[in-house]
C-alpha cells in the first residue's frame, strides 16, 4: 500500500507515501477508507491523524491513469466521510484539488505557513470534486468557496487559518506532532459522549456529500471529453497557463 499506518497512544496515524506529491488515485483512497473502517473496529483507537511524507500534502489525482475506474473513486470516498473516528489532517505542504477534498473530509487541519491550498478545477478546465462543493463552503462561507473555486488561487497557511479553512498554524516541522497533540487531546474525552457528539455535529453531512459527489461525478465525466481539460492538464504539468478555446 502506499500508505503508512501507525499509532501513538489512542490515535491512529495514516500517512500518504507516494512523495513527492503524493498524487491520488483508486487505489489510494480504497486504502485510506479501508484503514479508517479498521481504525473503527479497534477500541483501543479513539481519533485519527491523516497526513503525508513528501514535499505536498496531497497535490490532487493521478490524472496519467485515464478515468477508467474515475467514478468507483467517489464510493470510497464517501467511505471516507463515513468514519467513525474524528480526523484531524496534518497538511504540511500542497493540498491542491481533490488533494483539498481530501484534507476536507477531516474534521479539522493542522498546517504550517509553507502549505498552500487550492481548488484549481476551473484552471485545468474541470469540475471541483471530492465533495468540495458541500465542504468547503461549509468551512469557510460561500462567497469564499467561490472565490478559491472561481480564481483557482493558492492560499497560504496563514490565509487558510484566517478564512476557516485550518484551525491551527504551528512551523512545518511541528506540523505532524501538533495534529498528532491534538488528536490526543481529542482522544481523553470518554469516548461513548464524544462518538455522540461528533455524530450530531456530522449529522447528515455523508447524505449531503454523497448528493454532491454524484453531480461533481456527473460534471467531471461530461468535462473529461472536452479540448478546454487535455489542454489543462498538459498546461498544469507543464507549468503554463492554459490555451482555452471553450469546448
Amino acid at each position: 500500500m502506499d500508505i503508512e499506518i501507525s499509532r501513538e497512544g489512542m490515535v491512529g496515524i495514516i500517512e500518504i507515501n507516494r512523495p513527492p506529491l503524493n498524487f491520488f488515485d483508486y487505489d489510494l483512497i480504497r486504502d485510506i477508507a479501508d484503514t479508517l473502517e479498521e481504525f473503527d473496529r479497534d477500541a483501543g483507537l479513539r481519533a485519527v491523524v491523516l497526513g503525508a511524507k513528501g514535499k505536498a500534502f496531497c497535490a490532487g489525482a493521478n490524472f496519467s491513469n485515464g478515468p477508467s475506474r474515475g467514478p468507483s473513486i467517489y464510493d470510497h470516498g464517501l467511505r471516507i466521510f463515513a468514519a467513525g473516528k474524528p480526523i484531524v489532517a496534518a497538511v504540511h505542504g500542497a493540498a491542491i484539488g481533490g488533494g483539498l477534498g481530501v484534507a476536507m473530509a477531516a474534521d479539522f487541519r493542522v498546517t504550517c505557513a509553507e502549505a498552500r491550498f487550492s481548488a484549481n478545477f476551473a484552471r485545468i478546465g474541470y469540475h471541483p470534486g471530492f465533495g468540495l462543493t458541500e465542504t468547503l463552503p461549509d468551512a469557510v462561507g460561500k462567497a469564499n468557496a467561490q472565490l478559491m473555486f472561481y480564481t483557482g488561487r493558492r492560499f497560504t497557511g496563514e490565509e487558510a487559518v484566517a478564512m476557516g479553512l485550518a484551525q491551527k498554524l504551528v512551523p512545518q516541522e511541528e506540523v505532524r506532532s501538533a495534529a498528532i497533540a491534538l488528536a490526543a487531546e481529542i482522544a481523553e474525552c470518554a469516548p461513548l459522549g464524544l462518538a455522540a457528539t461528533r455524530a450530531t455535529m456530522r449529522r447528515g453531512l455523508t447524505e449531503r456529500v454523497h448528493k454532491a459527489m454524484d453531480h461533481e461525478r456527473a460534471e467531471q465525466l461530461k468535462l473529461r471529453d472536452t479540448e478546454d481539460f487535455r489542454e489543462g492538464v498538459k498546461a498544469s504539468a507543464e507549468r503554463r497557463p492554459g490555451n482555452f478555446v471553450g469546448r
